[in-house]
């Protein structure tokens, strides 16, 4: 009498070993991993680290879902240019910044460190609340500032404001 086969299974890994093994591979694994995975060569100059965190998204992806398509479009078109980062500017070409409170400023002047509190209305620096950012730079420096160019919260003007 003939024993049966045992029916082939797939092996089928969680997430955490599909990882857990990509984080074992050397180079020329990951390499081989991803021929196999994209069906191309990767790019002969990523380094291990990005063969790995590319390869680990993707596993990630695939198993838990990918970004929403309109997502995926709207960093896209800002990665290409094709897309204007206008809400991310005001009129004078500067980057906005939304200070919510409780957050914490950091700036180091003349080797010392300082650290101004965002509060509900103004900003606490050394037991004091001080109105705006500009005030604050001054009790730090003894000189007029422009408060969020000191804390770094705005760059300098862009060319195209400019003109």
């Amino acid at each position: 009498m003939r024993q049966p086969r045992p029916v082939a299974r797939k092996a089928t890994r969680s997430l955490h070993d599909e990882i857990a093994h990509l984080r074992d591979l050397d180079l020329h694994g990951l390499r081989a991993r991803w021929r196999s995975m994209f069906r191309q060569q990767p790019a002969p100059h990523l380094p291990r680290h990005l063969l790995f965190a590319v390869l680990a998204y993707r596993l990630q992806a695939d198993k838990l879902g990918d970004l929403e398509p309109a997502t995926a479009r709207l960093l896209k078109q800002i990665a290409t240019g094709t897309r204007e980062a206008s809400h991310l500017t005001d009129e004078y070409g500067r980057r906005r910044t939304e200070l919510r409170p409780g957050t914490i400023l950091m700036r180091e002047w003349k080797s010392q460190a300082y650290r101004v509190t965002v509060m509900n209305k103004g900003f606490a620096f050394n037991g004091k609340t001080y109105d705006s950012l500009s005030k604050v730079a001054f009790a730090i420096t003894g000189t007029n500032w422009n408060g969020p160019r000191f804390f770094g919260l705005r760059n300098k003007i862009s060319r195209e404001a400019e003109s």
